[in-house]
């Protein structure tokens, strides 16, 4: 094993369980393997079981924590980096989340700081004054990671800033195993159409477009619509569905650590996000070769779908052409099928080895 006197801190103050913490999870413990030293900062103890024991984990609390704001967690795993930089200045910072925060700390105290941004600059960079704070503390890290190639192109055309490229890793063995454990309730009868979401229940997943989809699409066909997720939309979405009279094909699953037999379990999985980084839940489905419809948002899933080669895209918020695509699915499964298995080959690019690999060399070089 190398050893290492510098230390290499994970920060990501809020855990939730969406696509960043499992990307954080499986780059951590991978370079755990390679690297004493390797700590986390995170606000509570909900994930800390999926961490390699090897990794020093530091908690605010050891308890749930829905009862705090994201940025009340934000501020307090702050206060905690600076506890660590007055303890032992000797480390370099690995940002996942809350990015920002942690470059103007690093400014002001001049530590090393790596920066994975993890979502489309369309999506929180809207007004004047942001973006030029953004512009100023980016250029400030030792190096900015993005997932994507069009992400890649907006923060050098927003920002100039030059970013390294790393996709994803997809770990197929894991998902594939995890999705062979059994769901105790049925959640489909045999002669509907499956379709499933995972996904937070945030405005970013605009679920809306969905429902409003499935509003049309049932009218039509036998159809069953599976949520899967967790957030402050929940309501609210449950009032939609109530509203249009859609309980008989809209189910709400909470959510899941083990989402896999449930998207093993369906036909078609449908992402209506309004902006994205890379989307994991995509691959995930391709990895179970699941055929994937997905909104056009910048950044992903065009990079994924190959220009719409392995599935189908259409305009954020077009629920009509949505409903069409849904249908066209359900008309032809055949052909949509040799699109899910090109998907399937086309996977290697997300490799888990080799893009951990990629974020294990770019460590070693800073430490």
């Amino acid at each position: 094993m190398e050893k290492s006197e510098k230390r290499l801190i994970f920060f990501m103050p809020s855990m939730e369980g969406g696509g960043v913490e499992k990307n954080l999870i499986l780059i951590a413990n991978y370079i755990s393997n390679f690297k004493d030293n390797v700590q986390l900062i995170t606000f509570d103890d909900n994930f800390n079981k999926f961490f390699d024991k090897k990794i020093i984990i530091k908690n605010a609390v050891k308890k749930n924590s829905k009862k705090y704001s994201k940025y009340y967690k934000y501020f307090y795993c702050i206060l905690i980096l600076i506890k660590e930089y007055l303890k032992n200045k000797n480390f370099i910072l690995f940002t996942f989340q809350a990015n920002i925060y942690a470059l103007i700390l690093s400014y002001f105290l001049n530590f090393r700081i790596i920066s994975r941004s993890n979502s489309s600059p369309s999506g929180w960079n809207k007004n004047f004054l942001k973006n030029l704070i953004f512009k100023f503390f980016f250029k400030k890290a030792d190096c900015v990671i993005v997932n994507s190639k069009e992400f890649q192109k907006e923060f050098k055309i927003k920002f100039n800033i030059n970013t390294d490229l790393i996709y994803n890793p997809l770990n197929k063995k894991e998902i594939l195993k995890k999705s062979r454990f059994q769901i105790k309730k049925k959640i489909y009868k045999t002669n509907s159409l499956k379709i499933i979401n995972i996904a937070r229940f945030t405005d970013q997943k605009d679920h809306n477009t969905l429902i409003e989809a499935i509003r049309i699409v049932s009218r039509k066909i036998k159809c069953k619509l599976i949520l899967v997720g967790y957030g402050v939309n929940k309501n609210d979405i449950k009032k939609k569905i109530d509203e249009y009279r859609l309980k008989k094909f809209i189910e709400i699953i909470s959510y899941k650590t083990n989402p896999f037999p449930y998207l093993k379990a369906s036909e078609l999985f449908v992402l209506s996000s309004r902006y994205e980084g890379l989307p994991n839940v995509i691959l995930e489905a391709q990895t179970l070769k699941k055929y994937v419809i997905s909104t056009d948002c910048p950044t992903g899933p065009r990079e994924i779908l190959l220009n719409g080669q392995t599935g189908s895209l259409f305009k954020v918020g077009d629920y009509q052409n949505l409903a069409k695509l849904i249908l066209q699915f359900k008309k032809d499964k055949k052909l949509f099928k040799k699109k899910s298995e090109k998907a399937f080959e086309m996977l290697n690019r997300f490799d888990f080895e080799k893009n951990c690999k990629k974020y294990l060399s770019l460590v070693n070089k800073y430490i």
